[in-house]
């Protein structure tokens, strides 16, 4: 594989879904880059095609009915959209690893620990049977299992949420990928877990030196993990750029929306704002800007005109014409 800057590149991505009465446009046309040893998150609602976009990538959509509708995957350098199953199958749990959003529906609740951590190393890695169950075990302690001796012969149900979501890191771990997708990763569990989670990423980031690719709908997490930003509504990427920028300076209604809805110190007691209306159902879009239903920038082009992106410099890119112009004209 070539060695260059840039690990994954996704580009005018596109995920449809058929039924006999409707196509469902989850992801229609989304670009963003993941560079070496990079976070790079991905928010919005549910439903705005988060999850579908990062599962396209470790080719995970069923077929049908799901297709890719177009787009590229390039990662280190290679499609991977052009990429049989089995060459697929070389890339997963290898290069590219994912920790999935519900731990105890992913783990199969008849295997033992160390046995479905063990699965990806037994097809990547020529272990023997000792050497492979001591590798478990250094996994397990890696990601702070208590008791990794133990634990590695435990059942799901014997472990606590916060150490399932471990053992979900540990397997993803198993053989130093380069990447690891990660979906929604502290979502069931209690703030104070969840910042522990967020702490053992960052840590096993930087001891491995690997790159994350984030998926959330909570903007504290974002803040806490996210060297950049795609900021995801209705299928397409309405906003990215670096943390500071998405924070400060957010150029795009929705972003700017979302913001607005978290509770600060400065809002206590006050009604918190929220964005009116609902994200649109993929298979009925409204025609022009998306969003345009309801933001309270929108005018007649934004209901007619689809939106190119905006360029505000330093890598700051926005899908709203209007905030921009008015930027423009402010100079």
């Amino acid at each position: 594989m070539l060695k260059n800057d840039i690990l994954l590149s996704v580009a005018n991505l596109k995920v449809y879904f058929r039924s006999p009465d409707k196509l469902s446009r989850a992801v229609d046309g989304v670009s963003y880059e993941v560079r070496r040893e990079q976070t790079v998150c991905i928010v919005g609602e549910s439903g705005c095609g988060k999850t579908v976009s990062a599962l396209s990538i470790l080719g995970l959509i069923p077929q049908p009915p799901g297709e890719i509708a177009g787009g590229r995957i390039m990662f280190d350098g290679e499609d991977l959209l052009t990429r049989s199953d089995e060459e697929l199958q070389k890339i997963r749990g290898n290069h590219i690893a994912m920790v999935f959003q519900e731990p105890l529906t992913s783990l199969n609740p008849v295997f033992k620990i160390g046995d479905q951590i063990g699965e990806a190393i037994r097809i990547h890695q020529n272990l023997d049977e000792k050497a492979l169950q001591e590798r478990c075990i250094q996994l397990l302690k890696n990601v702070g299992i208590q008791s990794p001796k133990e634990r590695v012969n435990a059942y799901p149900h014997q472990l606590s949420g916060g150490q399932r979501q471990r053992v979900m890191i540990a397997m993803a771990l198993a053989c130093d990928p380069d990447l690891v997708i990660a979906d929604e990763p502290t979502t069931a569990l209690d703030v104070t877990v969840q910042a522990q989670i967020l702490k053992l990423f960052r840590t096993l980031q930087q001891e491995r030196s690997m790159s994350v690719l984030y998926i959330t709908h909570d903007l504290g997490v974002v803040a806490n993990v996210a060297d950049r930003v795609n900021v995801m509504y209705a299928g397409i990427i309405v906003e990215q750029g670096s943390t500071r920028h998405i924070f400060k300076d957010a150029q795009h209604p929705y972003t700017q929306g979302l913001l607005a809805s978290l509770p600060t110190r400065s809002k206590r007691g006050k009604r918190l704002h929220s964005i009116p209306g609902t994200v649109p159902d993929p298979a009925y879009k409204p025609r022009g800007c998306p969003f345009h239903p309801r933001c309270s920038h929108a005018i007649r082009t934004c209901r007619e005109e689809y939106p190119a992106m905006c360029d505000f410099g330093d890598g700051h890119l926005s899908r709203c014409p209007v905030i921009y112009e008015r930027e423009i004209r402010s100079v």
